[in-house]
């Protein structure tokens, strides 16, 4: 199959990139988009401050009749390279078809991309700044409902990455609990111990105002 990646410079071409999630997530009831505003944020030089020494580029992936299969984006800072054994840079917004040579496509634009800017090695998928977003490859537990921009996926991407060669850095857990389940007694514990401290007070939320509240 042959494949074109072309270069997302300007707003017809971040319309795509944004849409083109919906296209691979269509009918699938546990995904929950992304912000295109949010995500824009980390794109944005005047608000990302990782953008201080370091640079920024997305692509999109085209099949042979045009259709975008795929998508990705590359990204280094300088402080952050310099904080591993090797320069490092890193890739993140990654989406593609189910096919291996899409995916190794993208892969390549970003390795490409950073050596040409001294790195040495390729982190991802990860995000363009604060590690408490758009972070990280869903490896178990499709069968969960994903927070608001916990990196959401298909189980396929997993033999992606496997087969280009990517190794686990660290693993990162994601605890969910029901917001109706009684507290756990830690908090219980630490909450009748409050009672004692003079300026502090424990109340239920239910029945509190707004004004309260502020």
């Amino acid at each position: 199959m042959l494949f074109t990646v072309e270069k997302v410079e300007n707003k017809a071409q971040i319309r795509r990139f944004h849409a083109l999630p919906f296209k691979l997530y269509k009918g699938d009831s546990l995904w929950i988009p992304h912000l295109k505003q949010d995500v824009e944020k980390v794109f944005d030089a005047s608000k990302n401050k990782a953008f201080r020494g370091g640079e920024a580029v997305r692509w999109l992936l085209k099949d042979a009749s045009g259709q975008d299969i795929g998508r990705v984006a590359a990204f280094y800072n300088q402080k952050t390279a310099k904080s591993f054994a090797q320069p490092t840079g890193g890739f993140g917004f990654f989406e593609c078809i189910d096919n291996q040579d899409a995916a190794f496509a993208l892969f390549d634009a970003c390795k490409q991309w950073l050596l040409e800017r001294g790195m040495e090695a390729m982190d991802g998928p990860i995000n363009f700044g604060e590690k408490n977003a758009f972070w990280g490859l869903l490896v178990d537990g499709f069968e969960h409902v994903p927070a608001y921009q916990i990196n959401y996926n298909p189980s396929y991407y997993t033999s992606f990455f496997e087969a280009y060669g990517f190794k686990t850095y660290y693993e990162q857990y994601v605890f969910w609990r029901r917001t109706d389940a009684p507290a756990q007694e830690i908090f219980v514990r630490k909450a009748e111990m409050l009672k004692f401290v003079e300026g502090f007070e424990v109340r239920s939320v239910r029945g509190v105002s707004e004004a309260q509240l502020a």
